[in-house]
Formats: structure tokens, sequence, C-alpha cells
């Protein structure tokens, strides 16, 4: 925005613009263009939005166990009676679980590392559930671990960290098959895909 249009934005209205602009995936212009259908927006719909977004901020915590989200002190996977005990699907973010979740191939259980091993953005060893796991790993009847890290370079670091972590605890690991796009997210592969991928998974 030039100095002339800033001034003719409303303090409020920029404050908003600014912080949409903040989330990822949404630039300046689209920042603009969603504050100000919710300046036209009924007063309802605005604040059942802000109600929402603070029910979330409320209520929603991560799992004791695998650290998926949750509102419980344990998620839906975890709690589940049906779910194989003996296999643990390593992913980066809560949303690869939802992905792997609606091909319908897996009916393991999950643990979600929150993010990857990027020395260049400070994230290390230490930043994600990596000392989690290996304990899990060594306390639960687990027989194999799937790495479902993303098909990108930090995805790979990634991996080859938690491999040599994981190489002595006697357990079989496992990669998805290269049915997913080197470079690209689990979350925006489309359930067919994914879940061949998750089929045709071969060991490490």
């Amino acid at each position: 925005m030039t100095s002339r249009s800033e001034n003719l934005v409303v303090e409020p209205v920029a404050r908003l613009i600014d912080e949409l602009a903040r989330l990822p995936g949404i630039g300046p212009k689209t920042a603009s263009r969603l504050t100000f259908f919710l300046l036209r927006a009924e007063a309802e719909q605005t604040r059942t939005l802000a109600e929402a977004i603070l029910a979330m901020r409320a209520q929603v915590t991560l799992c004791r166990r695998c650290y998926n989200i949750t509102v419980g002190e344990l998620c839906a996977v975890c709690t589940s009676t049906t779910r194989d005990q003996s296999k643990l699907c390593v992913v980066e973010e809560p949303l690869d679980v939802l992905a792997i979740e609606r091909t319908g191939a897996y009916r393991g259980l999950y643990h979600v590392l929150h993010g990857h091993i990027a020395p260049l953005e400070g994230i290390y060893r230490e930043d994600l559930k990596i000392d989690q796991l290996i304990a899990r790993v060594r306390s639960e009847p687990i027989d194999e671990v799937i790495l479902a890290m993303n098909p990108n370079t930090e995805g790979e670091a990634t991996a080859f960290l938690l491999l040599k972590d994981l190489a002595s605890l006697g357990v079989r690991i496992t990669r998805p098959a290269r049915g997913l796009p080197t470079g690209g997210d689990l979350e925006w592969a489309d359930p067919d895909t994914l879940g061949s991928a998750f089929e045709g998974r071969r060991e490490l």
C-alpha cells in the first residue's frame, strides 16, 4: 500500500489486514479481500468466526501420547480399540494425519513431530517430538515404524535422522512408496496416490 492509501484505511481494518497477511498462503491482496468481505458480512457471521477461533485456542490441545490435536488427554486414534497397536506412522504435522486417514489404507497409530529438521530456519532435533517418539518405540509393542515425512529436502533429512535413532531399537522401519511427488506435501496428495504409497511402502 502507498502512504496515501494507508491513510484511507482506518486502523481496525488495517490491523486485521496485517494479521491475516501473516497467515501462510495469504498475501496482502488476499488479506485485504478477506477483511473487506468480513466488513460487509452480517455481524452474526463475523461473531461466529471470532468465537470459533477463540474456542479452538481455548479447547484444542495436543494428545499426550502421539501429539496429534485433540480436545482431551488422548486423541481419537489413541483411544480407539480397533487400531493396529504394532504399527506407528511418524508424520510432520497434524494435517498429514488427516491426509493419510482420508485414504483408508492405514489403521495403525501415529506420532506427530510438529515440524522437520531445518537448520536454516532454526529448527533442530530438540525442537521436534523425537525423544518422545523414541520413548514410545521402547515402551509400546511396536514392530513397524513408518517414516511418512514429506518427500522434500527437509523431510529426507528428518527421515535420515530418525533412521539413525531407531536403527538400534529392533523395529522394522519403512517409508511410503514413491507414488508421492518429490518436493510436495502429504496434505496435498490425492487419496488414491497416498493410499497406494502406503500399501507399497518399502523397508529402510
